[in-house]
């Protein structure tokens, strides 16, 4: 039963088909009862469709029937007649095909003279290039907006991003690489914490390096993952959501080759969450920075391009006290938003808190340390370790015993460390990180 149960099955398959037509037929298959386009997914050119040659019920019943009574219909099934022509016959004659005489599968690339080099043909007003660089089924732009800058899909995928070996072996020499292998016996998860944005935005060379220099410190077993950058769309880097979507898709594609199987993470904040249901702050935020709307924000969880989203909540503690919003108030809404939303199926969601550094009370760490948590609504949270605010002052880590006695939420915390300021040596430092947190961030170039 099993191996009949198995042929049934390749025998379907079979009877499924998809073919590549031009977007005016394409047009018709809509309203066609044997349409399979929902099968597809959304990013799927326009000029290509499904049409089922037989349904699966229907291709399940025309396997039964060949397999019935021990394959006695199959048995006896012969040879349909028709009229064949051997062309290498004496006395045949058969018709010269145009072409160039050169044997080419599916696989194969079209001839020189195809039109466009094979690209099919769009009607007047479509996009359904297949380069990467039209446009997607959520009618987003995969490739750069006129005038901006940074690397677009098309130069992107043609890059080698896959690090050396000499490339890995020097990695693990620098202050990053040697923090990667201190903290792996400490026994913390490792994250590396980058930015790429402004390597994005110099060019293909200069992007390919960075990449490839991340992908070098990652691919060490004990780094779990990358986050290729911070304040996404907060900050003045990008200037529209065509760029940010350019960067997320490039980066993303060149890590997935540079470092496979690492997870990859995006720091950011949405100023709007922290107004709660007052509208009018939820207006102005909105106003001020537009960027990161809160369904802007969602748009980069609904692909695959990014595993993790960090949400400052250092951002909210001030800002809001026209609408008397005060930092605790903040917090909480930011997070009621975020559960309601669901984030937590898209990506795994972390709170980003700065403001535990300098001398903080013990309510103020078990609040901050853990509220995002508590309300379900954050699966980890990142502890900054140093923070020098921009008179140079820098304000450390003071509240380690207080973090100590937070054992049961412990796995889901985690330290922002650079590893070239140390405050001892590196590898102090990390085993005293260990002692409160089960995750570590380190910062590099």
């Amino acid at each position: 039963m099993r191996s009949t149960l198995r042929r049934a099955l390749a025998v379907g398959a079979m009877l499924t088909v998809v073919g590549a037509v031009t977007p005016a037929v394409a047009a018709y298959s809509q309203d066609d009862p044997r349409s399979c386009n929902d099968l597809m997914g959304a990013d799927t050119p326009a000029f290509v469709v499904c049409h089922w040659l037989a349904k699966p019920e229907e291709a399940l019943n025309v396997a039964m029937f060949w397999m019935a009574n021990d394959n006695a219909n199959l048995k006896e099934a012969e040879p349909m007649e028709g009229h064949f022509l051997d062309c290498s016959a004496a006395g045949s004659a058969c018709p010269d095909l145009e072409g160039d005489d050169t044997a080419r599968d599916e696989n194969s690339p079209a001839p020189g003279d195809a039109e466009d080099g094979g690209t099919p043909e769009c009607e007047p007003g479509q996009q359904c290039s297949i380069d990467g660089t039209g446009e997607g089924g959520d009618g987003t732009q995969r490739g750069l907006e006129p005038g901006s800058a940074g690397v677009d899909a098309r130069t992107a995928a043609m890059q080698n991003f896959t690090p050396t070996a000499q490339d890995v072996a020097a990695a693990a020499q620098t202050p990053a690489g040697q923090a990667v292998i201190a903290a792996k016996a400490t026994g913390v998860r490792v994250w590396l914490d980058t930015e790429l944005a402004d390597d994005w935005k110099a060019g293909a060379e200069s992007f390919a390096t960075a990449v490839r220099r991340v992908g070098a410190l990652a691919a060490r077993p004990e780094v779990a993952g990358i986050r290729f950058t911070s304040q996404l769309g907060y900050n003045a880097t990008f200037k529209t959501d065509g760029e940010i979507t350019a960067f997320v898709t490039a980066a993303s594609d060149a890590l997935r080759q540079a470092a496979p199987g690492k997870r990859l993470g995006v720091h950011t904040v949405v100023p709007e969450f922290a107004c709660g249901v007052d509208e009018a702050c939820k207006t102005e935020m909105r106003k001020r920075h537009p960027l990161v709307a809160s369904e802007k924000v969602e748009s980069l969880l609904s692909t695959d391009r990014v595993d993790q989203l960090s949400l400052d909540t250092g951002l909210l503690y001030g800002g809001y006290e026209a609408w008397q919003i005060n930092a605790e108030k903040a917090q909480h809404n930011q997070w009621i938003q975020v559960r309601a939303r669901s984030w937590d199926v898209l990506a795994q969601i972390a709170a980003e808190e700065t403001g535990l550094v300098g001398q903080v009370t013990p309510e103020q760490v078990a609040a901050r340390a853990s509220t995002a948590v508590m309300d379900g609504a954050a699966q980890q949270v990142n502890l900054w370790t140093r923070v020098q605010d921009a008179q140079g002052a820098v304000n450390r880590l003071t509240a380690w015993d207080e973090l100590k006695k937070l054992t049961p939420i412990k796995r889901r915390l985690a330290a922002v460390y650079n590893p070239t300021t140390p405050e001892v040596d590196v590898t102090t430092d990390l085993k005293k990180i260990a002692e409160a947190f089960s995750q570590v961030y380190l910062t590099t170039a």
